[in-house]
């Protein structure tokens, strides 16, 4: 992994020393994701199907397509074009974009951000020998903060940039209290606790290679590997277990002699993106699963309002440290952003091809916005001859564990990945970031770019940008400043690589057909497997305890109610259950955050237009206030507003048409009345204008002397 978590780059005198010195000393990787799953080819042969790597290559055997040959064309220099960013008319105004809250974390007092070499944080020697193999000779400010209160047992919410070496921060001091473990009672005494399975097989790695040379055992419990093994390696009773939270939950509950009664140390890494992903019901009941006298570490490059709250309820006097601001990208990166006009968004692949066929060639990871986006560009980039690995949740964990490996040890180029491969994941090298679909907000934008830039290297991050995300171009300017560039991708390039896209439409839906076609071979062996299973094993299965979960039914229903009267009005008298009203709190959220970023005028207008449907909404209710069936109309949407005016005058217009009388649906039809209350109507209006002809009598009589003038109140 070279020097790695140390931010200042090596002089020159080094990079010779380190050329002539050869790989004698170099430093081991700190991942490998190939030990952790079968081949991936054992796995295709075991399910009878074939990668999408073969099928591309025996399409391109029986038909090759004529691929753009750059170096035949004079744009070379235009492809590579790179100039300062300029921003558009209305682009420029200081005013238009909000700034983001200011940072969660407040330097602790008394905290020390620098340290000369780990022997000074009093480490003990397997660790610091460790260290060494692993080629980390300087702490980063996270670490020499973050170490010495670790050990000393007080609890901590660590904020600090991408790439500043959080894994081992929390890694170095928990191994060294597990070092003075009472070591006849066996138990489990760390729990980490990760958002997604490759970041957990990450952490796993870097806790192996950090007790290389200690007694310590660490396993690892993620989605998508063997239960069964996971469930025999928990019963053994690891010092440290990192983990995913449903998986977790699932072996707390359902294997036998599994407990956390002596947990001692948990962390929480990428504390924001656990709570985002909608683990904040399983992560409150493994807080509650884990004894009250722990030390608990919360650890991630941005923090959120959710986080706040989960530090007030399982940390205990936590010391907040704040390394470097969560909004902070490294120094080394160079950002660039690719303006995609509205006739040019139809080429938006070809763009992406002519980039990375000419300028960005290797150590390249895009993001792209769907799986399914993702697997297309896989197969675009396979039959264009580019070798491309990609990485989503509609792969195996074996085949996502392999793409990784495949891409670490750069036996492929391009890495096409969704936001799984956002967080945490340290891969030594990567040279670009390419965001193909704009990212959402500004965190989801730091924490991508973070993948390059790493401890103190160079890197350049590229965001693809259109017309509809100038919100998120703002902020990213304001944020840069004057390191943004903008790239003129060649026009002559696009157009060659548009043509041949075009071309291979035909080889890309052959391969999804046959993907789609061996999915449904597979799924009816399943079945059958499963039909089988049942007949011959009935006893067996049925005699098995059922699988319970943290949550029972009626403990739904219960949580359903009450969710009912909090999202009554946001939700359309509708029940929903407590996952979809924390999305339902996730989507207002960002919708706040999106709002912000908007100009100043179209925040103005949306704001008059939300008191004015209060108003309205209000005075609807002080009318109906004492009627039960009453519709509650309060949080509408103006566009269901306007929607609904638009149905009712359409269909007002069809009925006259149709020569039907129409009735205004605010009035009541005036009902007959008796021949008594006529009578008795018409005496009271006849009585209330003579009393009225009468007191305009009277007034006209009163002299003008009858009202005192008021000068004499006057002071003179």
């Amino acid at each position: 992994m070279g020097s790695g978590f140390v931010f200042e780059p090596p002089s020159d005198e080094e990079l010779e020393d380190d050329i002539h010195s050869g790989d004698d000393n170099a430093p081991e990787s700190a991942w490998d994701f190939a030990a952790y799953s079968e081949a991936v080819a054992e796995e295709h042969a075991r399910r009878h199907t074939t990668s999408v790597d073969q099928k591309i290559h025996k399409l391109r055997q029986q038909r090759v397509v004529s691929l753009p040959n750059d170096s035949d064309s004079d744009s070379d220099s235009e492809s590579n074009k790179q100039e300062d960013y300029k921003p558009d008319e209305g682009d420029d105004d200081e005013n238009d974009v909000v700034e983001s809250d200011k940072p969660f974390f407040a330097a602790a007092e008394g905290v020390s951000y620098q340290a000369k070499s780990f022997l000074e944080l009093n480490l003990s020697r397997p660790l610091l020998r460790a260290c060494e193999a692993l080629g980390y000779s300087k702490p980063t400010p996270i670490q020499a903060a973050c170490i010495p209160l670790a050990m000393a047992g007080r609890d901590i919410c660590a904020s600090a940039i991408t790439g500043s070496g959080k894994t081992a921060a929390f890694s170095l001091p928990t191994l060294e209290r597990l070092l003075y473990r009472p070591k006849r009672v066996p138990a489990i005494r760390v729990l980490i606790l990760t958002p997604t399975r490759e970041l957990a097989v990450q952490v796993h790695s870097m806790i192996e290679k950090l007790a290389q040379f200690t007694d310590i055992r660490c396993c690892l419990i993620v989605g998508g590997l063997s239960n069964k093994v996971q469930e025999a390696a928990l019963r053994s009773m690891p010092d440290a277990v990192v983990a995913t939270p449903g998986r977790m939950i699932d072996h707390l509950r359902n294997s036998m002699s599994v407990d956390l009664d002596d947990l001692a140390v948990l962390i929480l890494d990428e504390a924001d993106r656990l709570l985002e992903l909608g683990f904040n019901a399983e992560i409150q009941e493994l807080v509650h699963m884990c004894s009250k006298r722990r030390q608990t570490m919360l650890f991630s490059a941005t923090m959120t309002e959710e986080v706040a709250e989960l530090v007030k309820l399982s940390l205990k006097k936590p010391l907040r440290l704040s390394a470097d601001p969560s909004a902070q990208r490294p120094a080394a990166l160079t950002e660039e952003v690719v303006r995609i006009r509205r006739m040019r968004e139809a080429h938006y692949e070809a763009v992406l091809l002519a980039l990375c066929s000419k300028t960005f060639t290797s150590k390249v990871i895009i993001f792209s916005g769907t799986k399914l986006a993702a697997h297309r560009l896989k197969i675009l980039f396979g039959l264009a001859g580019l070798k491309a690995a990609e990485i989503h949740s509609h792969l195996t964990q074996a085949q996502r564990l392999d793409s990784l490996e495949l891409f670490r040890k750069q036996e492929v180029d391009f890495l096409i990945a969704t936001d799984v491969a956002a967080r945490g994941l340290d891969i030594a090298g990567i040279r670009t970031v390419i965001n193909y679909a704009c990212p959402r907000d500004l965190t989801t934008y730091v924490h991508r770019v973070g993948r390059t830039a790493r401890a103190g290297r160079e890197g350049y991050a590229v965001t693809f940008v259109t017309d509809n995300d100038r919100s998120l171009l703002k902020a990213i300017a304001k944020k840069a400043g004057s390191r943004l560039k903008s790239r003129i991708v060649a026009e002559e390039s696009i157009n060659k690589w548009a043509q041949t896209i075009e071309q291979m439409e035909d080889q890309v839906a052959t391969i999804l057909r046959e993907e789609k076609e061996e999915m449904a071979l597979r799924k009816a062996e399943m079945e059958a497997a499963k039909a089988e299973n049942m007949i011959e094993h009935r006893e067996e299965i049925f005699s098995r305890p059922k699988k319970t979960w943290f949550i029972t039914e009626k403990e739904k229903n219960l949580i359903a109610k009450e969710g009912y009267s909090e999202t009554k009005k946001n939700s359309g008298n509708v029940v929903v259950s407590a996952q979809q009203a924390e999305d339902l709190k996730l989507k207002e959220k960002r919708k706040r955050e999106r709002e912000k970023n908007l100009p100043r005028k179209k925040r103005r207008k949306l704001e008059a237009e939300r008191e004015m449907l209060e108003e309205e909404n209000e005075s609807d209710d002080s009318e109906g206030e004492n009627k039960k069936s009453k519709k509650d109309k309060s949080g509408i949407p103006l566009v269901e507003v306007a929607y609904r005016k638009a149905k009712a005058i359409k269909a007002g217009k069809k009925a006259q048409d149709g020569g039907k009388n129409i009735k205004k649906m605010g009035k009541k039809a005036a009902q007959p009345q008796s021949r008594t209350d006529e009578m008795q109507e018409l005496f009271l209006t006849d009585m209330s204008e003579k009393r009225g002809k009468k007191n305009l009598q009277h007034v006209q009589k009163k002299s003008r002397n009858s009202f005192k003038s008021k000068s004499r109140y006057k002071r003179r």
